[in-house]
C-alpha cells in the first residue's frame, strides 16, 4: 500500500502546486507584463476604459476558475481514496483521471483567459493609424535564453531514449509499441523545436508589448519547451522501467509527480530573472 499513499501525496501536491501556487504567479507575471504597456498607446487603442479594473476582472474569474478545480481535484482524490484501497484496483482508470485532470487544471483556466481577452478587444478596441515605429535591432540567439547546459541535456537525453527503445525493442514486455514510442518522442521535440524557434525569430505578436517584455515572453517559452522534452524522456524511460520491474502500481504516483513538475518548471520560467545577455540587451 504504500505505492498508493505515495499517490496520495503526490496528487495533494499536485493540485496545490497546478491550481493554487501556478495561478498565484500567473497572475503576477501578467500583471508585470502589463504594467510596463505605454499609457498613451493603450488610451488611443481603448479610449474611456478602465483597463485595470477589466484587467481585474478577468484575473478574479481566472483565481475562482482555479479555486473551484482545486475544490473538483479534493473531490476526486476522495473517490481515488476509496478506490485504491481495493485490493482489486487498477492502474489504467486512475492514470487517465489524473491525466485528464491535469489537462483541466491547465487548460481551462488559461483558456478562460484568452476567450475573455479576446472578447474584450473585440467589444473596446479602436482602430487607429498606425505610425512608423523604430524596431530594436538586436540578433536574439538560443542561448540568450537558457543555458548551453540544458539544450545539451535535452539532445543527451534524447539520445540516451533512443538507446533504450532499441534496447526494449530486443527484450520487449507486453504492450510495448516499439519503434512507435521513438517516433512519438520525435514529434514532442520537433514541435518545441518549432515553437522555438517562431519565438526567436517570428513576427512579434503583440504589438504593445515592450521590448523588455518580449524578452522575458520568449525565455519563458523557450525555457518551458527545453524543459518539457527533458521532462518527457525521464518520465516515459521511468515508465518503461517500473513495467519492467513489474512495478506498474507505482506508474500513477510517477505520472502525478511528472505533473507537478511540469507546473514547477512553468513557474521557474515565469520568475527565474532574465539572462545576463539579455538584461545588457534591453534598450
Amino acid at each position: 500500500m504504500i505505492e498508493v499513499y505515495a499517490f496520495f501525496a503526490a496528487f495533494v501536491v499536485q493540485i496545490f502546486a497546478t491550481s493554487l501556487l501556478y495561478p498565484t504567479f500567473f497572475i503576477r507575471y501578467w500583471r508585470g507584463l502589463t504594467t510596463n504597456l505605454p499609457a498613451e498607446r493603450l488610451e488611443q487603442l481603448y479610449p474611456g476604459v478602465d483597463l485595470h479594473l477589466a484587467q481585474q476582472r478577468i484575473l478574479s474569474r481566472y483565481r475562482a476558475l482555479s479555486i473551484g478545480i482545486a475544490v473538483l481535484g479534493l473531490l476526486l482524490l476522495v473517490w481515488l481514496f476509496g478506490y485504491m484501497r481495493r485490493p482489486e484496483w487498477n492502474d489504467g482508470p486512475v492514470e487517465a483521471l489524473v491525466s485528464g485532470y491535469f489537462l483541466l487544471q491547465m487548460g481551462v483556466p488559461l483558456g478562460l483567459v484568452i476567450w475573455l481577452g479576446l472578447r474584450f478587444h473585440k467589444a473596446h478596441k479602436q482602430p487607429v493609424v498606425e505610425s512608423k515605429r523604430k524596431a530594436v535591432l538586436q540578433r536574439r540567439g538560443l542561448f540568450d535564453f537558457i543555458s548551453p547546459v540544458a539544450v545539451v541535456a535535452a539532445f543527451v537525453s534524447y539520445v540516451l531514449f533512443a538507446a533504450y527503445v532499441l534496447y526494449l525493442r530486443n527484450h520487449p514486455f507486453p504492450g510495448f509499441a516499439g519503434l512507435v514510442n521513438l517516433g512519438a518522442m520525435t514529434v514532442i521535440y520537433a514541435l518545441n523545436s518549432l515553437v522555438v524557434y517562431a519565438m526567436l525569430y517570428g513576427k512579434k505578436a503583440n504589438p504593445l508589448e515592450t521590448h523588455a517584455g518580449r524578452l522575458r515572453t520568449i525565455g519563458l517559452v523557450v525555457k518551458s519547451a527545453v524543459y518539457t522534452c527533458i521532462a518527457c524522456v525521464v518520465f516515459v524511460s521511468l515508465n518503461f522501467t517500473l513495467i519492467l520491474l513489474d512495478w506498474q502500481r507505482w506508474e500513477p504516483f510517477v505520472l502525478s509527480v511528472y505533473f507537478v513538475i511540469m507546473a514547477l518548471l512553468s513557474l521557474m520560467g515565469m520568475t527565474a530573472p532574465p539572462r545576463q545577455s539579455e538584461a545588457d540587451a534591453v534598450t
